[in-house]
């Protein structure tokens, strides 16, 4: 009689939990270290994941994907010491659009990236496409606040309202917002055309207006690069 073949048990996806919080005192909304812990913890035991470690980055923004915690945990990738990394939020990893598509691109086509809060599991078709949509969505809000952000300040310029700094020529008026002629300053820039137009040089013009008490702002001498806004060759 043949005999009995044991079933074994599929092998175990290996991960390394990666938790961050921008400041270490940040524990409310469940964010802080512990409860990320307690929710990688409790995800992998759910979905049988063998957690082989738990790396943190405390205190540190996620402007920069040079963060010590999180090349130590991608560094256990590369040295085959684990399948994936699991993360409470993607926000968590990156809240850049082009880092986290630098992160699939170098890391995560390779290794799995699994996220608590959106479902995502790259080990899987769906988990991928999943992981797609949500940063071609991320980029195209981004661009969407850009192109508004944009067309709000070319309506304000349009309307003669201060957009950053004040402009040579221009002086902010008395209610703080809007922009009127700076006639000094245009007398300036007249003058710094027609030297100009002559062949004198930035620093030459600077002089010459310095000579007829025009002065900047701060009461100095112009730069070379005012006098090259003056004449329209900034």
């Amino acid at each position: 009689m043949a005999s009995r073949r044991r079933e074994q048990k599929p092998e175990q996806t290996r991960v390394v939990g990666y938790i961050r919080v921008s400041s270490e005192h940040q524990v409310d909304q469940g964010v802080s270290l512990q409860a990320q812990e307690d929710k990688i913890r409790s995800y992998c035991a759910l979905y049988d994941l063998e957690l082989v470690a738990i790396i943190s980055d405390a205190g540190t923004s996620a402007k920069t994907l040079q963060r010590e915690g999180l090349q130590k945990a991608l560094g256990m990738l590369k040295a085959g010491q684990a399948d994936g990394v699991v993360v409470v939020k993607l926000d968590r990893l990156t809240r850049s659009v082009a880092d986290l598509g630098s992160l699939i691109a170098d890391c995560f086509n390779t290794y799995a990236l699994l996220s608590v809060c959106e479902q995502i599991d790259t080990r899987s078709a769906s988990g991928r496409l999943v992981l797609n949509v949500l940063t071609s969505v991320a980029q195209w809000e981004r661009e969407a606040i850009g192109e508004r952000t944009s067309q709000a300040l070319q309506y304000k310029k349009a309307q003669g309202e201060r957009v950053g700094t004040v402009a040579l020529g221009k002086s902010l008026s008395a209610d703080g917002k809007r922009l009127a002629d700076n006639p000094k300053e245009q007398q300036a820039m007249t003058l710094a055309k027609q030297y100009r137009e002559n062949g004198l040089s930035f620093r030459k013009i600077a002089t010459r207006l310095a000579e007829q008490q025009y002065f900047n702002r701060l009461g100095s001498v112009y730069n070379a690069r005012s006098i090259a806004i003056m004449v329209g060759e900034a």
